[in-house]
């Protein structure tokens, strides 16, 4: 049986992970610890095999933040990080697992324009959220050897039942718009349920490197707006012409890049050995609109 230690009390990531491993109650026995008030730093992690870091700051900021703001983002994402792999190291633990994100390739191309990720692609991190993911991810390569394997994960966007950012946005649109602007873009995201095998996968085959999980499909911001109403039994009726209207709001919040710029992983980026993406697109959307 293998023991894991999930660090980050109810993060959705963390909750969703320990809800999925209880599929197989004789193969994983997983324990979660909060990381806010410092006592997780007398906890002993001897007893685990595996720990996955999940806690951390996400971005949610769309302009220029406060000084404290920045702080927190290194303090959290870059210190706490590497704190806690050198702890679960120290302590025998073999593997850490950790959340990084595509982010740290810098920002959406903007309307009109694709940024592919290849294995080739540098890292160039837009913000201090990026570049504190790089940072703790320059640390962990830093501690690994033979006896402790660090498994570093850049996901798109994840999206799920119960996620937050970005899509349950779109869903609420979708919902209730009876038309939307149809745009050309490409997107890579990532099903929790596809992620959470993946990880499950790591774990399984105590892996170790950097991995681009992402779904089997690229998304279109337009046509998934489509597909959520579809879902829900709305017929939405995508209309052109409304680029150009986009990209001049474009130029006074980076919201628009955000929502209907191109960003993602070449496919080849992202197989691995065995069958991760259990879900589809379509079917991804039904299920956690609660309609499949």
């Amino acid at each position: 049986m293998k023991k894991i230690l999930i660090t980050g009390a109810n993060s959705y990531i963390g909750t969703s992970f320990e809800a999925y491993l209880k599929k197989w109650p004789d193969k994983y026995d997983v324990d979660t610890i909060d990381m806010i008030d410092g006592t997780w730093r007398q906890k002993d992690f001897s007893a685990y095999d595996s720990v996955y870091h999940v806690a951390g700051i996400a971005h949610s900021d769309s302009g220029k933040i406060s000084e404290d703001k920045e702080k927190l983002y290194y303090s959290v994402n870059t210190d706490l990080t590497i704190e806690t792999a050198k702890k679960a190291k120290t302590e025998g633990v073999r593997q850490f697992i950790f959340m990084s994100s595509a982010i740290v390739y810098g920002n959406s191309a903007p309307i009109g324009k694709k940024k592919c990720i290849t294995r080739d692609t540098p890292v160039d991190p837009a913000n201090c959220y990026g570049d504190s993911k790089v940072q703790a991810e320059d640390g962990l390569r830093e501690l690994e050897d033979d006896n402790f394997k660090v498994v570093i994960l850049r996901p798109p966007m994840i999206y799920g039942k119960g996620s937050k950012g970005n899509y349950p946005l779109l869903s609420k649109l979708a919902q209730k718009m009876p038309i939307f602007p149809y745009v050309d873009n490409c997107r890579s995201m990532l099903y929790i349920e596809n992620l959470m095998e993946f990880v499950r996968l790591m774990i399984e085959n105590e892996e170790s490197g950097i991995f681009w999980p992402q779904n089997s499909q690229y998304s279109n911001t337009s046509e998934l707006v489509k597909q959520i109403g579809d879902a829900h039994g709305k017929k939405i009726h995508l209309m052109k012409g409304f680029t150009w209207a986009l990209k001049l709001v474009g130029v006074f919040t980076g919201l628009v890049n955000k929502a209907f710029g191109s960003l993602y992983y070449d496919q080849e980026l992202s197989q691995y050995k065995e069958e991760y993406r259990l879900y589809s697109l379509e079917d991804s959307i039904k299920r956690t609109e609660g309609t499949a």
